[in-house]
């Protein structure tokens, strides 16, 4: 059972992960693309596991709809690639299978998903059809999961990324290492 302590933890880095991706995100943004989001679904999930890296998505999205008046294309988008980045990375624990639930889930399920969303949020259905935003998802997500992959090599060998990593997933450091290729 994690102690108090360790749950403080969780919900720091928890709470760091969020400030990067709200921060970072508007900063690397290419219109109607959001790849730094996807950067941080798969760095996420990979240092927190499913579960956080879903949540860290969720309360990213909140927060850009909220601070940067940005649609709910925020969470169609982000969410549902955490989601499946978490899920697979958890079943075959490599940079390529978080990489290919987050094109997965922001890719194709998230821009399948935004086109209802945001037909209810404007109003209006004149312009739009189910596969409006699939290019630009698609584009985000493989830009975004390919500059992660470049940066989840580089932090694979890092100890204090290692030690975050064995916290979140419950393993002493150096017992199983997550960052495989």
């Amino acid at each position: 059972m994690p102690s108090q302590t360790t749950n403080l933890k969780k919900l720091l880095i928890l709470s760091l992960m969020i400030a990067m991706d709200v921060v970072l995100s508007p900063l690397f943004r290419i219109e109607g693309m959001a790849p730094m989001s996807s950067v941080m679904n798969v760095i996420g999930v990979m240092l927190m596991g499913p579960f956080y890296g879903t949540i860290m998505a969720f309360v990213c999205g909140v927060l850009r709809m909220m601070l940067l008046g940005i649609p709910p294309l925020a969470l169609t988008g982000a969410v549902f690639g955490a989601l499946l980045a978490g899920i697979f990375y958890k079943i075959y624990p490599t940079v390529y299978s978080a990489m290919f639930g987050e094109f997965l889930g922001t890719g194709i399920i998230g821009s399948l998903l935004s086109y209802p969303v945001m037909a209810w949020f404007t109003g209006s259905r004149n312009g739009m059809y189910w596969f409006f935003y699939t290019p630009r998802f698609i584009g985000g997500a493989v830009i975004g999961s390919f500059v992660a992959f470049i940066v989840m090599k580089k932090l694979a060998n890092v100890p204090t990324f290692q030690r975050i990593q064995a916290m979140f997933f419950n393993v002493k450091v150096g017992e199983e290492q997550h960052v495989t290729s």
